[in-house]
């Protein structure tokens, strides 16, 4: 629900501006409103998992994503949109942690945590295209308004079922640790900046004074924040989880893989809606071999191999096979057939996806404290959310700026809309490289940083929870448990805990 909302507005864009009266130059608040609010806010979401309880949390952002929502959908002119969007970021921001987080501390088993993280990886890498169809269908045959009311029902029913289902993780509030507060307005606020100055860039160029001075605030807070982490004994993001080479090496990967991956989907959909003209839904409809590659990649390969093979063997092959997709669109046409260029590209980037998301989501939280979950499983989304707004506004500002120079050489016939087609084409392909380089670099990075193998007992499924990282990450996700006020599990209580699951 959280990645398919990103996407399922864009194609509903165009009728809530006209039906709304909103500007060309605030249509991008529709977008930049949400992505500001869930970007920022990951790093606190997190945290408050771990202090309050992440079922407790989890079933909150369910509510509260339901609410915004609706107030979306029955917005009656901009600012009422453009703050529900910003609401559900926010909300947005409590659930992504708290689930991944859940599905860490739920399954500790090691095939089963395979497994789950596998169904995770497929539903996240398939969100985003399956937002695309459903927006499509619900605006063509409804209205716009059906793209925000669609989350509530969807958002209410799984709050109940959290409710009944998940076990509790209330944390009794004498044993809580101090939330961070000087971390959290330093963190999230530089997170802010950056977002905000990446999505800026898409109107306003990147030399823009307000764009530069967003990133260079962004960077400047969060290089305090990492001042301010090392010193406080109640950290928002304990350093320890981003410094250990494997989550580190999974997060920056993920990071620079979204910044290709999100500038695809928004020059696919306009190459097919623009230059193919493809209606809503058949533009929607051709995204569906993307997700069907990504859901049999991390079902069927990823999920089976976690446990057989060193991480990195699957996320950096993963990368590359991303990246000879990408390499299979640089040769795309005004004229060239969905079947031939667009099809064969998706299949090797969906194959990709799937190797790379479900084993790097694994190592975000693999060995982690339980009290440290929500932080380590904010980490990684704030990877993935700040590259995909850092790679929408790079790569549609490489992509405009080189369609402007290839009409510029071809004055004479700039007015002519097949030339103007050709232009478009161009400056796709030309981000389109850009991406593939960026991927490539993606793969360069797993290998080096990434070392992760698993043991004997990970692939027999013989251990749980935090041993199943080594006995070095065991001892420190122990310690750290502790230090918290959380007692430390023994070895010998995973089995009593796994029968309380079955119960």
């Amino acid at each position: 629900m959280i990645v398919l909302d990103i996407t399922i507005v864009n194609i509903a864009l165009p009728s809530a501006q006209k039906d709304l009266g909103i500007s060309d130059a605030d249509r991008q608040w529709v977008i930049t409103a949400y992505t500001l609010a869930f970007g920022g806010l990951l790093l606190l979401g997190g945290r408050l998992g771990d202090l309050f309880g992440r079922k407790r949390v989890f079933t909150v952002g369910l509510l509260g994503f339901a609410l915004a929502s609706a107030l979306g959908g029955a917005a009656g002119g901009p600012t009422m949109l453009f703050a529900a969007r910003a609401l559900q970021g926010a909300f947005g921001a409590l659930l992504a942690p708290s689930a991944l987080g859940l599905l860490s501390t739920t399954f500790s088993d090691p095939k089963e945590r395979s497994t789950a993280f596998g169904i995770f990886g497929a539903i996240a890498g398939g969100g985003a295209a399956i937002g695309l169809l459903l927006g499509g269908l619900l605006t063509e045959y409804l209205n716009w308004r059906w793209c925000l009311f669609v989350n509530t029902p969807i958002a209410v029913v799984t709050a109940f079922a959290a409710f009944s289902v998940l076990t509790r993780d209330h944390i009794a509030k004498g044993t809580r640790t101090r939330l961070d507060l000087p971390g959290a307005l330093l963190g999230c606020g530089g997170l802010l900046a950056i977002v905000f100055g990446m999505s800026e860039a898409v109107t306003r160029g990147w030399v823009d004074w307000l764009v530069l001075g967003s990133l260079g605030l962004g960077v400047l807070l969060l290089a305090v924040f990492v001042l301010v982490e090392k010193r406080t004994p109640h950290a928002l993001l304990p350093l320890h989880i981003v410094a250990e080479r494997n989550r580190g090496g999974g997060a920056l990967s993920v990071g620079l893989a979204m910044i290709g991956m999100f500038g695809l989907f928004l020059f696919l959909t306009y190459y097919l809606q623009v230059i193919k003209h493809f209606s809503p839904v058949m533009s929607g409809v051709s995204f569906l071999p993307m997700t069907a590659a990504i859901v049999i990649s991390s079902t069927g390969f990823a999920a089976r191999l976690m446990t057989r093979v060193p991480s990195r063997n699957l996320i950096g092959p993963g990368l590359l096979l991303a990246a000879a997709g990408m390499a299979w669109l640089t040769q795309m046409k005004v004229d060239s057939p969905w079947a031939g260029m667009v099809l064969p590209a998706e299949l090797l980037l969906g194959f990709g996806m799937g190797l790379i998301f479900m084993p790097s989501m694994s190592l975000a939280t693999l060995g982690v404290a339980p009290n440290e979950a929500g932080a380590a499983s904010a980490t990684i989304n704030s990877a993935q959310q700040v590259g995909g707004s850092f790679g929408t506004a790079l790569l549609n500002t490489i992509a405009a700026s080189a369609t402007a120079t290839w009409l510029a050489a071809r004055a004479a016939g700039a007015g002519d809309p097949a030339v103007q087609a050709q232009g478009a084409v161009h400056g796709y392909v030309v981000a389109t490289w850009v991406a593939m380089g960026i991927l490539l670099l993606a793969a360069l990075v797993a290998f080096v940083m990434i070392d992760h193998r698993p043991g004997p007992a990970e692939a027999t499924g013989a251990v749980g929870g935090a041993a199943q990282a080594g006995p070095a990450e065991a001892g420190a996700a122990g310690s750290g448990a502790q230090g918290a006020g959380a007692p430390a599990p023994a070895p010998q209580e995973a089995p009593a805990h796994q029968r309380q699951r079955a119960t």
